[in-house]
């Protein structure tokens, strides 16, 4: 199987949480966002299991959202969109305020 690279770029509480801005991961082809998320996972443990992804769950925790090349998960086919090479993948809280 071939290798593909994606970038995935933090904003907000996750780069704060892991003090970063961005990653670039190699990844087989025909990974999917929950792969990915589950790699991020065993990279940042558990404070970002129990904040952000929690593997086997459908989602994302609440308050949070992924892109894939600027299209928000849910518009795709969520945590089971395939990712391709060069993808660029974006995880970010939610901006609330009042």
């Amino acid at each position: 199987m071939r290798v593909m690279r994606v970038k995935v770029r933090y904003f907000g509480f996750i780069k704060n949480m892991i003090n970063r801005e961005t990653d670039e991961f190699e990844l087989q082809e025909g990974s999917t966002l929950s792969g990915l998320l589950d790699r991020l996972t065993g990279i940042y443990g558990k404070p970002f299991e129990k904040e952000v992804y929690e593997s086997g769950l459908e989602d994302l925790k609440s308050g949070f959202v992924v892109t894939v090349n600027g299209i928000l998960m849910g518009q795709l086919q969520r945590l089971g969109t395939e990712l391709k090479d060069g993808d660029s993948v974006v995880l970010m809280s939610l901006m609330t305020g009042g």
